[in-house]
């Protein structure tokens, strides 16, 4: 049974007063734990957008500017992260990822939310710099849960299998340790999950 834990995120005095955090839910989890799936149907729901992330990586077959990521050249990265255009940016293998800042900025005219699917680390940086984000935890089920989960997909070796289940137990501890994430959601049933989100963001909703 999907089990939430609540630390809600303070309410501000109404939607003109809202800092631009308010708009933004942050959905993170370690790989395994079904955030894409969680963060897709709450999306379709809630009628939400998504973010979408800015990148230096030229585009693989299929993808569509703007739809996938938004490709830059690294000089044009570099220049709006120094110039505070991104609400989080990291270097991964080599090329930049980063989530722009004027995305959030479209949410708060529209006095809607923006998702935003990352991983932990990117979690933690958007809250230290906009913590009134709404950050949401999504936890896998119990270790051998997982394990059977990703068994079933075949398509990883035991070791690969037993590296996920070590870093996925890295990750939910960093969140943690952080102390930044305002909710949790265990993923052992999809459908339990997304109702718990969806009731989340229409809380949220109300706020902004």
């Amino acid at each position: 049974m999907t089990q939430p834990t609540d630390n809600p995120t303070p309410a501000t005095a109404g939607a003109d007063a809202a800092p631009l955090g308010r708009y933004l839910v942050v959905i993170s989890g370690p790989s395994g734990a079904g955030k894409t799936s969680i963060v897709r149907e709450v999306a379709d729901r809630l009628g939400l957008p998504l973010s979408v992330s800015a990148t230096t990586r030229p585009p693989r077959e299929g993808e569509v500017d703007g739809r996938d990521y938004h490709f830059v050249d690294e000089a044009t990265f570099r220049r709006r992260a120094g110039e505070g255009g991104f609400v989080e940016w990291a270097e991964v293998f080599g090329r930049l990822y980063g989530t722009p800042l004027d995305e959030v900025e479209r949410a708060r005219d529209r006095r809607d939310l923006l998702l935003l699917e990352i991983d932990v680390q990117g979690g933690i940086q958007v809250k230290e710099r906009h913590p009134e984000a709404l950050a949401i935890l999504v936890l896998p089920p119990e270790p051998e849960a997982l394990r059977a989960r990703l068994t079933a997909r075949g398509t990883d070796s035991p070791e690969e299998i037993q590296r996920r289940l070590d870093e996925a137990a890295r990750e939910v501890k960093a969140a943690r340790d952080a102390g930044c994430y305002d909710r949790e959601v265990v993923n052992d049933r999809l459908e339990d999950a997304v109702q718990h989100v969806v009731q989340w963001l229409q809380t949220r909703r109300n706020q902004v």
